[in-house]
């Protein structure tokens, strides 16, 4: 019994559990496991015909974990790092190993930083991000958004109030910011105006 003042009892030898558990210890004699032909080294080398593979030509300096001597032989370049999200996903990984939670983090806050920096670069393109139908939003009111929640015992309800904030806080938040920054600059040169106004008035 465990935390009590009785002995445990010992292990089983192998052949007692060889007699008790049908099949126990198969592998035990490498003769008998079906990996172990492909692991001795052979004279005729049928199998890969080189002491290491070709390296992928690295054509800018890709992040890797600093636990990593060097890259992989072979490697994604489809998502190139770039802007602020690039910037954090290269200290995360110079920075931290991989069994650090601050790696992990730095890489969730890169993900929520590249995110919007695609929203920001859709802003210059001819057909902009579009929060209220590419979210979802408009299907709440198209196809029973409130009835399909309520008497349904979904798992999800319990988030329902938070997702408004989730979705459309950033949205709000970065709009209220751009029209508070709109404001100050049309103070700004509203008081420069009246100021240059005022000195030629008084300068005739």
């Amino acid at each position: 019994m465990t935390y009590t003042s009785e002995r445990p009892p010992l292990a089983e030898s192998r052949d007692q559990l060889r007699a008790r558990i049908p099949g126990w210890g198969v592998d035990l004699d490498p003769k008998d496991r079906p990996s172990v032909p492909k692991l001795r080294p052979r004279e005729d080398r049928t199998g890969a015909h080189r002491e290491f593979p070709e390296r992928q030509p690295e054509k800018w300096p890709r992040e890797r974990s600093i636990e990593h001597k060097f890259l992989t032989p072979v490697f994604g370049t489809s998502c190139p790092p770039r802007g602020i999200s690039g910037e954090l996903r290269k200290y995360a990984y110079r920075k931290y190993g991989e069994a650090r939670a601050a790696h992990w983090l730095l890489l969730l806050a890169a993900d929520r930083v590249d995110a919007w920096e695609h929203h920001l670069r859709s802003f210059l393109t001819p057909r902009p991000d579009n929060p209220i139908t590419q979210t979802g939003v408009s299907s709440e009111f198209s196809h029973h958004g409130i009835s399909s929640r309520v008497g349904k015992k979904r798992a999800d309800v319990g988030h329902h109030l938070l997702d408004p904030v989730i979705v459309a806080g950033p949205w709000v938040l970065a709009g209220g910011l751009a029209f508070s920054a709109a404001r100050t600059v049309l103070r700004r040169r509203r008081t420069r105006r009246a100021t240059e106004t005022s000195v030629t008035e008084v300068g005739h």
